[in-house]
This record gives C-alpha cells, structure tokens and sequence, in this order.
C-alpha cells in the first residue's frame, strides 16, 4: 500500500479550533489553591496576638510537658486516619489518608460544625473510588463510633471522678413538655422526608454491621476513635502539668471531654471560642486560677490549632492540586 492510500485510511488528528482549550484545564485547583493560602495567612494576621501573647506564656512552661502534648497532637491525625480506614471495607493509601486527616483537622477550624474535616474526608474517600452514599455513610460511621467512644469514656471517668460532673436539675413541668413533644413527633405521620432519614440510618447500621464483619477494620473503627477522644484529653493533661495547673489529670480529662461535648451545640470553626470558653470555666469551677486556667486552654490551643493549621492548609492546598481531593 502507497502512502498516499495509507493517508487516505488513517484519519488525521482534528485541529484545535481557536479559543477551545484541547484539554480540561485544571484551573479550579489552582483556585482553590490560591484560597487556601489566602485563608492561612487571613488566620494568621487575624489572630497574631493571641498567638504572640501564648508563646510568651508558654515560654517559661516546661517543655518536656509540652513535647508530650505536641507528640499527643500529632498521634491524633494517625487515630482519625486509623479510625476512617475502620469505617471502610475497602483498603485506602495509608500516606494519602494520613495527609487528608492532616488536612481535614486544619480544614475543621476554618468552617463550622466539622463542616471542612467531613467535607475533605468525603472528597477523599470519592477520589478513592468509594462511591458518594457510601462514602458519606463512612463518615457517618466514624462519627458515631467517635461519640459512643467519647461518651463511654466520660462514663469510665465519671465512676473514678465521683462528684465532678453535677446533673442539672429538672423540674416536673420541664419533663411533662419533654414528653409531650415525644409524643408529637411520634404521631408525625410517615413523610417523604422521615422515608429518607430512615433509609439513612438503616445504610448506617449495614455498614457498621459490614465493619464488625473482619475484626482488624472493627479494631480500627473504634481503637481509633477511643484514642483520638483520649490523646486530645491527653494533650490537655499535658499542657495542665507545663503550667503546673492543680488538678489531677483524670479530672482534666473529664471536664475536656465534658465541655468538648457542650461546646459541639455551637456550631464554631473547629470549637474556637465555644470550646475555649467551656474549657475556662469548668476548669476555674473545678478549683483551678483563672490565669492558669486561660494559659492551659491557651496552650491546648497552640498544640492542637495554630501550630499546624498553617502547615495543615498547605497539605490541604497540595492536595487540592495533586487532585488528591
């Protein structure tokens, strides 16, 4: 065959037609980049004396104390990644997960209510090949079991603190409305809406059943979620000893899950504000100075948000642009 009957058979390529692009660019990740940088430094110059007037603080606090909070801090991203491999069947690039959970704890102090950390998870278990219900029912998994694991741990510590944790009172009419509104909602008739949110729970419950299927993903699940709640417990504790802060750790750990717990009704980035406020006054409540009490909750939040947000929304914009997320 000629050449010239061989160009006859072949097509040739088409070409580019002026002002269309021949590819998809990715100009949305460099976007989102670019937000991503802004907002660190926006938090940063936003709240630069708060974080000038902790280091000064801190600086005479012992640093073998802190050492062991900062280590605690970085051992929870390796328990949220353990416990979001456990909410899944199926198995996840161990150094992407970690980098996402990095990412995730930075993105949760920019939005509120958890928004950023589920909103990262979920782009991050789809980008895995995990499909969009099931993702989001992973997530829902690993937050459940990070609520029962926070609150079996504030059963434990109750039955050693005796006496911390004081049940409000409530009166009889408080009960009677309780129990009338109970009563409403359950002759709600059935709804499109209630179909919906049963269908939900009832994926949730399969896929927890799924998980207890093979051990090591159960092991996981709820390993990681128990240390995660304790080790920022344990940051605390830590940060309480550098100051020399005089309270036992057992109750520090306590009130941190106690009004980590409450400050969850506020709907904050990341807890910032409502949780420094709980932790504040229930621990000047529990016989500690104020000072100490604001240098303590000061220095939890240095460990746990400032120090690596920077550096957590860099992973996050790097990520972004690998199209990791």
């Amino acid at each position: 065959m000629t050449d010239s009957a061989r160009a006859t058979l072949i097509p040739a390529p088409p070409e580019p037609v002026a002002g269309v692009p021949t590819r998809r660019p990715a100009w949305w990740h460099t976007v989102l980049s670019i937000v991503v940088l802004a907002a660190a430094a926006w938090v940063v110059w936003r709240h630069w004396p708060v974080l000038e007037r902790g280091a000064v603080r801190l600086a005479a606090a012992d640093r073998g104390w802190l050492l062991v909070g900062a280590t605690a801090t970085a051992l929870t991203w390796v328990c949220s990644a353990l416990a979001q491999q456990g909410a899944v069947a199926r198995a996840l690039p161990p150094r992407r997960l970690l980098a996402a959970q990095f990412a995730a704890s930075a993105a949760n102090h920019v939005l509120p209510a958890g928004l950023g950390a589920g909103l990262v998870n979920l782009r991050f278990l789809i980008r895995c090949g995990i499909p969009t219900a099931r993702s989001a029912t992973a997530l829902a998994v690993k937050a459940t079991a990070g609520g029962i694991g926070r609150g079996a741990l504030i059963a434990v510590l109750t039955l050693a603190c005796p006496g911390v944790l004081r049940l409000p009172h409530v009166s009889g009419t408080a009960v009677a409305l309780a129990a009338a509104v109970t009563a409403l909602v359950a002759a709600v008739p059935f709804t499109p809406l209630w179909a919906r949110c049963r269908r939900a729970l009832v994926a949730v419950v399969t896929d927890i059943r799924a998980v207890h299927v093979r051990p090591r993903r159960a092991a996981a699940l709820w390993g990681g979620s128990l240390a995660f709640a304790a080790l920022h417990a344990v940051v605390l504790i830590a940060v309480t000893q550098a100051v020399e802060l005089p309270l036992p750790p057992a109750r520090v750990a306590l009130l941190y899950l106690a009004a980590s717990t409450a400050a969850v009704l506020l709907p904050t980035p990341g807890g910032l504000g409502s949780l420094d406020a709980a932790l504040v006054l229930a621990l000047t409540l529990a016989g500690a100075p104020g000072s100490l009490a604001a240098s303590a909750v000061l220095g939890y939040r240095l460990l746990t948000v400032w120090l690596p947000l920077v550096p957590g929304l860099l992973v996050l914009g790097l990520l972004i642009r690998r199209k990791a997320l």
